[in-house]
């Protein structure tokens, strides 16, 4: 009998780290659940994907009944399986806190942590029968709480935390949970508007690194395999992982004077 293929359910697979990660998990052979609340962005990534790679579904991942039906669906496709849950939908909202709408903070909560844990209560079933894992994206904006990006960073402080938490607690289920840090990378929450001013986050951060989407997805196929608890993706989340743990004062400094240059 043939191997049956490793399967992936992968939430914000419409664009960005999401569409990336489909496309090269399914090049190295993985069947790919491509689920997102864009149907008109799942049809594109679909267009990289062989039909016999793939299953896709449109939901919204505050939703619970909704993610419940979504993970039947994949279980179906897949025969039961799920060797990875790829949290990974989000959004994002730039600005001085008291610029960004309530609304917009109550949906970043929603959606970046509501949406994650939706998500672990309807795949932990798949997953105990797998033996299989969570990865969850949280953001370089986990590693120290960044300024105009305070309700953002909350909720991927909140992911990390969970992550490392339920990593302990899954070990005796057999399943394995990690956390994907990417620095800024080239996706559309880039070009989210910048609260108070006519930029959008892209403008704001002009100063800063962007990397590749390609490096995020080579970081998702790394969490998928490795040992660690968390995947840090590029170079200056690396630097300012470091440079928090070490040197807290100095980074705190470093972004009060760029506050006050704004």
């Amino acid at each position: 009998m043939p191997i049956a293929p490793k399967t992936i359910f992968i939430t914000g697979a419409a664009s960005g780290i999401g569409r990336a990660a489909a496309k090269l998990f399914s090049e190295r052979g993985w069947f790919v659940g491509l689920y997102d609340v864009n149907e008109a962005g799942i049809a594109e990534t679909e267009q990289d994907i062989p039909p016999a790679q793939r299953t896709r579904g449109v939901f919204d991942v505050r939703d619970a009944a909704a993610w419940k039906q979504a993970v039947a669906q994949f279980g179906q496709a897949t025969g039961g399986r799920m060797d990875v849950l790829f949290n990974n939908a989000g959004i994002g909202r730039h600005g001085c806190f008291e610029d960004v709408s309530e609304a917009d903070s109550a949906l970043m909560i929603d959606i970046n942590l509501k949406g994650v844990v939706n998500g672990i209560y309807a795949a932990l079933p798949l997953l105990i029968a797998t033996k299989g894992r969570v990865i969850n994206t949280a953001s370089a904006a986990s590693l120290y709480g960044p300024p105009q990006l305070a309700i953002y960073g909350a909720t991927k402080f909140a992911v990390r935390g969970l992550t490392e938490a339920l990593d302990i607690e899954f070990a005796r289920h057999g399943v394995r949970a990690v956390c994907l840090i990417p620095w800024f990378v080239e996706t559309p929450i880039l070009d989210m508007p910048s609260a108070g001013s006519n930029r959008v986050m892209r403008d704001a951060l002009n100063e800063l690194k962007v990397y590749p989407v390609s490096l995020a997805a080579e970081g998702v196929w790394k969490a998928a395999h490795t040992d660690d608890l968390t995947i840090i993706v590029g170079q200056a989340a690396k630097d300012l992982n470091f440079a928090a743990r070490f040197m807290p004062g100095a980074v705190r400094r470093r972004l009060k004077r760029n506050m006050k240059n704004r």
